[in-house]
């Protein structure tokens, strides 16, 4: 393939990423975490530098066929100051290296039609483990004279690392667990920029909560004050051709000493690539988005003013359910470790059974059981060895620990009540979380105002404001902020009054009971 006349280099970058997914096969692009950047997109991140400088140095570390490299350099060619670009680029699919080569080959010769100077270093070693080391405190950039950058933009490669891994290890002072291999391109880059000097990301949202990358957001935000943040609400439009359905945000922002928390942040979205143009706008102060003293440093990311006043709600409450004594844990029955206990049908008065319950028999406000499915026994035998899978039957909220990428909401509880099953115990399986009080009961209101809310538009829509996942994490439910626990019941006391406890009547209880806008019925 070659360039047409007077094209673009982030046009041509653009299909030689067409002819390489072309190329190769959807596993291979799986193994190597590569999800090639629209032409929009990388037009998009380019335009957020504000760089005004005669000399930049750049750095694209998992540069494919450049063309993140290609459509920032574009728009800094715009300042005529521009004089010099030094560019260092990673790639380490050798069969997406003479493409990176062929597209930047291009870039120089398009550049010096402009009379401005061009050098570059194509680097083909694993960029992790050439630069872990200044992730540590005593790596120190500036005192082994290697020259920070101006610039840093990319999209990294995705997928989650072994905790043996290399670059897992040698990371392990900003990821913890089974890290996303992104999350550590991010935090190597921030160390390698100069002071000011500007990081520029598309990356899942994964990082914006949750224990595994809770090491990272106070790493990362300590020193990186954000100044944009686009958010595409769409999981299917933004890297359609690679039939990916993620998540994405691009962030960008400036390497500080300490980030300034009243800086204010601009964020955008959009639904995909068709609206990427006329994006929703928002303002809001850095301090707003995330709170580095709290807890779990996550990261908030309002896209529209009533996402705002959702936001500010959920600020003012000060209760969670260890503060109410309630606790919530994951389902003790992995299914194909305990094969054995596990029955299908009730056998009355041969063995003692108690029921087991699935992420499928967990629905909003209800729990449907049985429900008959292949390989998912209804009952666990109840004998000494098998009681450490088992909990004491009483009231419970159950919580899905995953919802479909097609749920409307995140959020899925079901009321459990003891008097339901004559059982001294009950099963639930690993993808349930289960909520309860361990020293006592939860009362019956209790347990219905806590589905409620966690059912709600309202709770939906704060769970989604910090949650890009499909996950729903026991850790982030211990810390969720919740109203009184008088409000609880009092919701709960209303919707059994009721007698109605369809999804529809329980969040017109709850939207009314807080006064809340309209845009929740929606």
């Amino acid at each position: 393939m070659q360039p047409i006349d007077n094209e673009l280099p982030s046009h041509f970058a653009d299909r030689l990423g067409t002819l390489y997914t072309s190329l190769v096969n959807q596993e291979h692009k799986k193994e190597n975490g590569q999800f090639f950047t629209p032409l929009e997109i990388a037009k998009l991140m380019g335009s957020f530098t504000e760089f005004q400088h005669s000399s930049v140095r750049i750095l694209d570390p998992g540069c494919g066929t450049a063309i993140l490299t290609c459509a920032l350099v574009e728009y800094l060619t715009v300042n005529s100051k521009l004089q010099l670009i030094e560019l260092v680029v990673y790639e380490t699919d050798n069969a997406l290296i003479p493409l990176s080569k062929k597209s930047i080959a291009y870039l120089k010769n398009w550049l010096k039609s402009k009379k401005i100077d061009f050098r570059y270093s194509l680097l083909t070693k694993d960029f992790i483990l050439e630069n872990a080391k200044y992730l540590s405190e005593n790596g120190n950039l500036f005192s082994e004279k290697v020259e920070p950058f101006d610039i840093i933009i990319s999209n990294p490669p995705y997928f989650k690392l072994p905790i043996d891994d290399k670059r897992a290890i040698a990371a392990k002072d900003v990821v913890n667990g089974h890290p996303n291999i992104y999350a550590i391109f991010m935090a190597v880059s921030a160390k390698l920029l100069k002071l000011n000097g500007e990081l520029i990301f598309i990356t899942p949202r994964s990082y914006a909560s949750g224990s595994y990358f809770k090491l990272f957001r106070e790493f990362f935000f300590k020193i990186i004050e954000i100044d944009n943040v686009h958010l595409f609400v769409s999981r299917k439009d933004t890297f359609n051709r690679d039939k990916v359905l993620q998540e994405t945000v691009i962030i960008k922002g400036k390497r500080k000493e300490k980030a300034n928390p009243n800086h204010s942040v601009v964020i955008s979205s959009s639904q995909g690539l068709r609206d990427i143009h006329t994006p929703e706008t928002k303002t809001i102060k850095q301090k707003i988005l995330i709170d580095l003293a709290s807890n779990e440093k996550i990261l908030y990311l309002p896209t529209n003013d009533f996402e705002e006043s959702i936001l500010n709600i959920f600020k003012k409450w000060d209760g969670n359910l260890n503060k109410y004594h309630i606790q919530i844990s994951t389902g003790p029955v992995v299914a194909f470790r305990n094969k054995q206990y596990i029955h299908e049908d009730f056998q009355n008065g041969t063995v003692f059974l108690a029921p087991l319950f699935w992420l499928h028999n967990v629905k909003q406000m209800i729990l449907e059981w049985p429900i008959s499915k292949p390989d998912k026994g209804q009952y666990v035998r109840i004998e000494n060895e098998s009681k450490t899978i088992l909990i004491p039957n009483k009231n419970y909220v159950f919580l899905r620990r995953f919802s479909s990428k097609d749920d409307k909401n995140r959020l899925i509880a079901a009321p459990y009540f003891c008097n339901v099953i004559k059982s001294e115990y009950i099963g639930i399986e690993n993808k349930v979380n289960y909520i309860y009080r361990p020293k006592g009961q939860l009362d019956r209101n209790e347990v219905i105002g806590l589905c409620a809310l966690l059912n709600s538009a309202l709770f939906n829509s704060y769970f989604r404001i910090f949650n890009g996942n499909v996950n729903v994490s026991a850790t982030e439910l211990r810390d969720i902020a919740l109203p009184p626990l008088a409000t609880i019941k009092e919701i709960g006391n209303n919707i059994i009054l009721s007698n109605n406890f369809s999804i529809e009547n329980t969040n017109r209880v709850v939207i009314e009971q807080f006064e809340l806008t309209a845009n929740l019925y929606e």
